[in-house]
């Protein structure tokens, strides 16, 4: 609904009144599009809509690891994390829902100096199972877990052993030259919107097509802009 507002100029006639137009809109409840049922080939689910994101803060964690071969450690982790920015009211889970995911990822880490490393991590979390706040046993049972998770690494493997996606250009000066690994779940009709990319022998984490343009955590604009023109040429 628009709401009229007259608007006197005191350098002007009395009679000289000027008519402002002022439009209002009602205010989105992103509650209720962050609640509703959605379909993702086929699936139905509901929270947030594929395509958006988290933006996390981590306190200061505790990180303990283990090692059990020249190349093989065990690694345990705990911390509080925070959100960056604020919930929509009235939307996600009560408190006291609770998650269990499985994480594979890339972690690439610096020593900085004798007790110092700087490390950056990228990959993928994959959920086995959730326990709401008003029930006490999660939504599958370990056998279950742990069968979605044998599907899950079978899925990473296959995508492993396809011939990658080759990229090389010059970018500011240097030459890259690596590939780029599709995410099969995000390939529609012969193209792939997402892909793991490896360049100059280090991996860089995980790049994704959005309505804005290719999207690289921690990277330069212009580098990921390149790396995804390389991808949809592929496609072409």
């Amino acid at each position: 609904m628009a709401t009229r507002k007259k608007v006197v100029n005191e350098n002007e006639d009395e009679g000289n009144v000027e008519i402002l137009q002022k439009k209002t809109t009602p205010r989105k409840n992103l509650s209720e599009s962050y609640n509703k049922f959605k379909t993702y080939h086929g699936k139905q689910y509901t929270g947030m809509q594929i395509g958006r994101g988290h933006h996390w803060h981590y306190d200061q964690g505790d990180w303990k690891e283990t090692k059990i071969t020249p190349d093989l450690w065990e690694v345990s982790y705990a911390v509080t994390k925070r959100r960056a920015g604020r919930a929509p009211e009235n939307s996600g889970v009560p408190v006291g829902t609770s998650y269990q995911w499985y994480i594979l990822a890339h972690q690439n880490v610096t020593k900085l100096n004798a007790n110092d490393y700087s490390t950056e991590l990228t990959g993928l979390k994959f959920k086995l199972a959730h326990k709401r706040a008003d029930k006490n046993k999660w939504s599958a049972k370990a056998p279950t877990q742990r069968k979605h998770l044998i599907e899950f690494l079978r899925s990473i493997i296959e995508q492993l052993e396809k011939e990658p996606i080759p990229l090389q250009f010059e970018h500011e000066g240097v030459t890259y030259k690596g590939d780029a690994i599709p995410i099969a779940e995000t390939c529609a009709e012969g193209v792939c919107y997402e892909a793991e990319v490896t360049l100059n022998d280090e991996n860089i984490g995980i790049i994704r097509c959005t309505k804005s343009g290719w999207k690289l955590d921690r990277a330069d604009p212009a580098l990921a802009e390149k790396i995804g023109n390389e991808i949809f040429l592929h496609f072409e």
